[in-house]
This record gives C-alpha cells, sequence and structure tokens, in this order.
C-alpha cells in the first residue's frame, strides 16, 4: 500500500512522496527501504536525519523542513503519532491466534459447568463443577477454572492460568500465561508457641470489565469480602496483589509491583516498576509512583508524583538524592575546613 493510502486511514497529512510503498513498520532507528516508523518522543528526533525508512509519522506541529530528513522520506502528519502507528501496526501484521478452535478432546468440563455460544477450550484444561465461561471466550491448554468460577464473554485466558473457586471475571478480561487468581491471601496469627495459625481466606477475588493481566502475576483471594481488580485497569508481568486490596479503575502497575493487604488504590494511578505498597493504605487518583519506591503511608492529594524510600513528591526526592551523591565531596570539604579551623585554634594560643 502507498503512504497516501495510510494517511487516509488516518486523516493524516502527507508531505512528500505519497505515492511511496509502505510494506511493514519498524522502529526509527531500525527502519529500512518500504518501512513506515514514527516519531512520538523528542529524543529520537536525531534519527529522523539519518533513518532509512520511507515513510514516518509525526505530529501535526512538527516542522519538516528543519528536520535535515533524507529526501526519499515521506511525512504523514497526525493528531497522535503513536496511537497512529499502533493502527497501522494492527493492519499491516495481524496478530496470531493461540488458541485452538472448538473444544480440545482432552479437556475435562465438569457437568454442571456451562459454556457460552462459540467458548474455545484448549488441551487439558479443567471446568470444574458450577463454573460459568461466556460467549465467545477462549480458554488456552491447561488452563484451571475452579468450582463455581464466571468468566465473562470474549475473554482470553492463556495457557497453565488457574482461576480458584468462585472467582469473577467480567467481559474483554485478558489473563496471560502462568497467572493465578484467586490463591489464598497470606493470613497467619502467631500462636504462644511461636507457631502460626492460618487464618481462612474465604472470600473471592471479583475481575472486571476491560482488565488485561500481565504473566506469572498473583492475584489473592480475600480473607473476607472481595479482592477487586475495577475496570479498564491493566496489569504487568509478575504483579502481586495481596487480599482485599482494591484496584482502582484505569489504574496501570508494571512488573514487580507489590501491594500489600487491604490496600486501596485509586484510579488512573500508575505505579511503576517495583514499587512496593505497605497494608492498609490508600493512593489517591491519579497518582504517579516511579520505580523502585516504597510507599509506607497513605497518598492523600490527587494526581502528584512520588519517589524514593520512604517515598516523597519527587521534586523533594530529587533534591535530597543530588545531596546524597554528593556527600563524598561534602565530607572532605568539611575535614579541610575542620583542620584549616585546628590550624588556626593553634596559632591564637601560640
Amino acid at each position: 500500500m502507498t503512504v497516501s493510502e495510510i494517511a487516509s486511514w488516518l486523516n493524516g497529512e502527507v508531505h512528500g512522496n505519497g505515492e511511496a510503498t509502505i510494506a511493514r513498520v519498524a522502529k526509527i532507528e531500525e527502519a529500512g527501504g518500504q518501512d513506515l516508523t514514527f516519531l512520538a518522543n523528542p529524543k529520537y528526533a536525531r534519527f529522523v536525519a539519518t533513518t532509512r525508512a520511507s515513510a514516518i509519522l509525526v505530529a501535526r506541529s512538527f516542522d519538516v523542513n528543519s528536520s535535515g530528513a533524507p529526501k526519499q522520506l515521506a511525512f504523514i502528519k497526525v493528531d497522535d503519532p503513536y496511537v497512529a502507528f499502533l493502527t497501522v501496526l494492527k493492519r499491516l501484521t495481524p496478530q496470531t491466534d493461540p488458541f485452538p478452535a472448538g473444544i480440545h478432546p482432552t479437556a475435562v468440563i465438569a457437568a454442571g459447568a456451562r459454556l457460552g455460544a462459540g467458548v474455545c477450550v484448549g488441551a487439558h484444561a479443567i471446568i470444574d463443577e458450577g463454573a460459568t465461561v461466556g460467549e465467545a471466550t477462549k480458554i488456552g491448554h491447561g488452563v484451571v477454572i475452579g468450582k463455581g468460577a464466571v468468566v465473562g464473554s470474549a475473554c482470553l485466558v492463556y495457557p497453565n492460568v488457574v482461576i480458584y473457586h468462585q472467582c469473577r471475571l467480567g467481559d474483554r478480561v485478558t489473563v496471560h500465561a502462568g497467572t493465578v487468581i484467586g490463591s489464598d491471601g497470606f493470613g497467619f496469627a502467631p500462636k504462644p508457641d511461636g507457631t502460626f495459625e492460618k487464618i481462612p481466606q474465604l472470600g473471592s477475588v471479583v475481575i472486571e470489565d476491560d482488565v488485561e493481566i500481565g504473566s506469572n502475576c498473583s492475584i489473592d483471594r480475600a480473607t473476607m469480602g472481595e479482592t477487586t481488580i475495577r475496570r479498564g485497569a491493566k496489569l504487568d508481568n509478575l504483579v502481586q496483589i495481596a487480599h482485599n486490596v482494591v484496584v482502582g479503575e484505569n489504574t496501570v502497575i508494571a512488573s514487580q509491583v507489590g501491594i500489600s493487604g487491604s490496600s486501596k488504590v485509586g484510579k488512573n494511578v500508575m505505579l511503576a516498576g517495583q514499587v512496593g505498597l505497605a497494608g492498609h493504605l490508600e493512593i489517591a487518583d491519579r497518582t504517579i509512583v516511579m520505580a523502585q519506591s516504597g510507599i509506607p503511608k497513605s497518598i492523600t492529594e490527587p494526581g502528584k508524583v512520588y519517589f524514593g524510600y520512604p517515598a516523597k513528591e519527587h521534586g523533594r526526592a530529587f533534591r535530597i538524592e543530588a545531596v546524597i551523591r554528593s556527600l563524598p565531596e561534602l565530607v572532605q570539604e568539611l575535614r579541610t575546613l575542620r583542620k584549616e579551623l585546628d590550624e588556626l585554634k593553634g596559632e591564637k594560643r601560640s
């Protein structure tokens, strides 16, 4: 297809050769002939002058004339280059469907389980008594859906996912391989003899519509009541959600985040990689917590950015970090000043 055809999909404006042929998409620093690339982050602007792509998606405000781009490079100006690139990516490189068609003969489906129209079930999957799977949902190989669990319509459940008894998933939920939903929360009461008594974990997990959960995540069932992942939330791989946690709508959580029991995370929150939250906290809407930060107490003001351990507003945290980095020089300066002061005192006494 041509640059002009792609621009028409995106309501874009062409600068350059609109008849250039596009066959693939690629990153700006790796693109070659017949490739389409994009510029969304200013730090990659230096590659515009050296890219070998045939066309590039840029913001409408981008100055083509001063870009230093090679003559063969065509520009497509759009409202959001990254979103436009994803649109083209989906059309030029359709995804492979890894799920089986129909129900594999080795799948074990209890007599009392209910499957909607168009459900696919992979090899050696188990759907237990009283479980419900909504229409057009795809269940991968080796998945276990426990007694009384509910999986909504148009869900994708990848291989070796375990959904424990009584857990409930809404519609259009995606769960990637190896994730466990509904395992026991970590609850043990200390006894006088130094051993621990297990606290029964009698609640469930509720995952609302349009949630995506990465691979090898653990979402614990509630001690009582529900652990809840609200509509539109997105979890990366290797995320731990403890018992009775609530994750708000459209919150995104990066890899290796751990949220301790009974904490409540607001709407549109962003938790970067390896963030840790203590238990029984509340995190206000639109909070951003930067990577490897630790949150020991609640954040009550919405829309702020935090960093460090214990986490502080990022401006203050960066100032503290700058002082810490200069401590060796400050110590040496202090020693020099102390030596000079001792010398002055010695001269005064003599």
